[in-house]
């Protein structure tokens, strides 16, 4: 019986999904009343007048695009140097020391700490924001594949050989599948960081971009659009999530998963 009344009391995800969404408003409501934070965060009547001006002033749609060519070009030749460096990291010894002491080290430097460094190197425009973009995502991603390589079952590996199976066959049969978790996971990451990146990425010259814009509304005090911005980058962040995640789950279906 009391199973039963706990199960009627359950809230479903789009429940939950709903009081989340419900406790931001108050939250962003109460710091648009307060005082000292009313200035940063104004509410939704001026975010939609925000909306309306940017898309009167034809640069909405022009920056989205530019942005998300930056993004997805620097995600994608991200991704294609990480998966082959990660796996020869993992797999063989003399590359990793060489290759993971730059890699973490690299990897804790903030990206504007470089950009103008490859701005001296490749000069302003859509190149360097893709340099920039790529090497944000490519270290990430390196290392979320690297811990999945090195994670597969030393089990699986020796059954294998003594099946007689080769590194390739080793790669193909065994490693790869092993490490799908760990790669679908690396996507999410470097999703995650080119976005982050993007106002670093682009303040190397760019004439469009909403990190470009995030930083001249911020020049200008244009708040509203400022912020605006800034949670169409989150939409945007939160949609791949959740497509990432979808395309996890038909891939990873055969993967236990611990339930709360």
């Amino acid at each position: 019986m009391d199973n039963k009344k706990k199960s009627k009391l359950q809230i479903p995800p789009w429940g939950w999904l709903i009081i989340s969404f419900l406790v931001a408003m108050l939250l962003w409501f109460f710091l648009s009343v307060n005082e000292k934070t009313a200035r940063s965060f104004p509410f939704l009547p001026a975010i939609i007048q925000a909306l309306g001006t940017v898309i009167s002033r034809g640069i909405l749609a022009e920056d989205f695009i530019s942005s998300m060519i930056s993004v997805l070009a620097g995600f994608a030749l991200g991704f294609v140097t990480a998966v082959p460096v990660a796996f020869l990291m993992a797999w063989y010894l003399p590359v990793r020391n060489i290759l993971e002491p730059w890699i973490q080290f690299i990897r804790n430097i903030p990206p504007l700490a470089y950009v103008p460094l490859v701005v001296i190197a490749v000069g302003v425009g859509r190149k360097p924001q893709i340099i920039v973009i790529w090497l944000a995502t490519f270290l990430i991603m390196t290392v979320t594949i690297y811990q999945g390589v090195r994670n597969v079952d030393e089990t699986l590996l020796k059954a294998a050989r003594v099946l007689g199976a080769k590194d390739k066959d080793l790669f193909i049969k065994v490693v790869f599948p092993a490490t799908t978790p760990f790669i679908l996971t690396a996507v999410r990451l470097g999703v995650s960081v080119a976005l982050t990146t993007l106002i670093a990425a682009e303040s190397t010259g760019a004439s469009a971009g909403m990190g470009m814009r995030i930083r001249s509304f911020s020049n200008s005090f244009e708040v509203a659009p400022m912020l605006l911005y800034i949670i169409l980058i989150g939409i945007i962040g939160i949609t791949s999530e959740k497509i990432i995640k979808t395309l996890e789950r038909k891939l990873t279906g055969w993967q236990e998963k611990r339930e709360i």
